[in-house]
Order: structure tokens, then C-alpha cells, then sequence
């Protein structure tokens, strides 16, 4: 009789299995994100429109939103019309993440292919939309105090702009995944909600690290995007114990 590994994982495929069948994976993600990024192209000036906004409405007077290279808006075009792409190609992406890995989880497991890629996709556009009705229109009123008076006038690179903004939404966008993220590592039996719980502190700390890397050297930047990780890290122990292994309970725990 098969026992419950082997009637509820896959058997293990050959290294060269695997790499064909990410090589598959990426192919068909690729030929989705084309066919969205022509849809896009044809739409791009209101894409334009649509990310400058943020920085446009905080623009102090005389200031300006520049093209400093006679190739600079071609290439911004391009890299505007690839995220915008990718952002809503997303759902599609996190599909084929969850086809890629579903032969290692059990049965039960994969019946959770819907509800990861939608849980998935409403976090991204959450971060990324917390970034954008948030963290810039405030972090840009701040950024651009410095040019208000005096003799300084704010002449911004529409692809330096593109560059932070691009930055800041995958940031952010990926920052909120992180209660799925515990799951699959829950799941895998790596973190547990008493693991979780016991380091919170030092979770805390590497959160304002984390902050600290993917935003501006400011500490308005890095406050708005460590308290909602903060928020996600409790949302993430909650995750971790609906769904984690359960964890077996030591002699010296119950002594402890």
C-alpha cells in the first residue's frame, strides 16, 4: 500500500525535468506580459498621466518635470507601458508560480491554487496602492520643501522619477506579500507562530532594516513602510498558526 507521501506528493523529478518545466513556466508568462504590454502601449500617455500625478500635484510653482536626454522619453515609454504590464499581468504570474510548485505539496494542498492567486494579487495592488495614495503624496511634499524659496528650482528627470516610482511600487507591492510568503514556509514546516512570536523582536528590528534599504535615507520614508509591515508580520503569525504544522510540545516547554 502507497503511503501518504506517495499518494500525496508527486514523485521527485530530475533536475533537468524541473528546469524544462520553469523554462515552460516563464515562457508562457513572458508571451502574457507582450500581449498586455501591446494592449498597454496603445494607452500610454494616460499610464503617463497616471504615474506622474503623485509628483505633479506636490510640484512647487516654476518647477518642472524634464526630459534630460533627447532618448529619455522613448525608453521611459517603454519601462512605464513593462510595469504597467507586469502589474496587471500579475494574477497570471502567481499562477504559473503556483503550477511550477504544486507537484511538491500534497493533494489537500492544491486545492489552494484559487485562493493563493487572489490573496496573492489583492496584496500586491494593496502595496502598491498604499504607496501610491500614501507613501507619495506625502513623501513627496516632504522631498520638495527644499525647493519652495530661495534659488532653488526643482528640474526633475521624468526617468530618474520613473526609476524611484518603479522601485517604490515593487517594493511595497512585494513587502505586503509576506503573510503568503508565511504560508508557504508554514506549510514547509520552516516558521511556526511560536517561532514567529518568540523572535518578534528581532523581526521588528530587521523590518526597519528592511525600510531602511528599499526607501529614500529619510525617516518619514522608512516609517511608511515599516508600520505596515509591522501590521502584515501580526497578520503573518496569524497565518502561520491557521495553517502551519502543527508544533509538537516539548517536555522541558511545558516545564519551562
Amino acid at each position: 500500500m502507497p503511503n501518504e507521501k506517495e499518494t500525496g506528493v508527486e514523485a521527485k523529478l530530475p533536475l533537468m525535468t524541473h528546469l524544462e518545466e520553469l523554462r515552460k513556466r516563464l515562457i508562457r508568462v513572458a508571451i502574457i506580459l507582450l500581449v498586455i504590454f501591446c494592449v498597454v502601449y496603445n494607452q500610454s500617455q494616460f499610464f503617463m498621466d497616471f504615474v506622474t500625478a503623485p509628483l505633479v500635484k506636490a510640484l512647487p510653482e516654476h518647477a518642472t518635470l524634464s526630459m534630460i536626454k533627447l532618448t529619455e522619453g522613448f525608453f521611459v515609454e517603454l519601462k512605464l507601458c513593462a510595469m504597467v504590464a507586469l502589474f496587471f499581468g500579475m494574477p497570471f504570474v502567481f499562477y504559473e508560480l503556483w503550477k511550477f510548485i504544486a507537484p511538491g505539496l500534497y493533494a489537500q494542498e492544491k486545492k489552494y491554487v484559487v485562493s493563493f492567486v487572489v490573496f496573492a494579487s489583492l496584496l500586491f495592488v494593496g502595496g502598491a496602492a498604499f504607496a501610491y495614495y500614501g507613501a507619495f503624496p506625502f513623501g513627496f511634499k516632504f522631498f520638495l520643501t527644499y525647493a519652495q524659496g530661495g534659488n532653488i528650482t526643482a528640474t526633475l528627470s521624468l526617468q530618474e522619477y520613473l526609476d524611484f516610482f518603479v522601485k517604490m511600487v515593487l517594493a511595497f507591492g512585494l513587502v505586503f506579500e509576506m503573510p503568503v510568503f508565511t504560508f508557504f514556509l508554514a506549510k514547509m514546516g520552516f516558521v511556526t507562530s511560536h517561532m514567529m512570536n518568540k523572535y518578534r523582536k528581532y523581526s521588528y528590528l530587521g523590518i526597519f532594516v528592511v525600510a531602511a534599504i528599499l526607501t529614500p535615507p529619510d525617516v518619514f520614508s522608512q516609517m511608511m513602510m515599516a508600520c505596515p509591515m509591522i501590521i502584515l508580520y501580526e497578520v503573518s503569525v496569524g497565518v502561520a498558526k491557521l495553517f502551519g504544522r502543527k508544533r509538537v510540545i516539548k517536555e522541558e516547554d511545558v516545564y519551562a
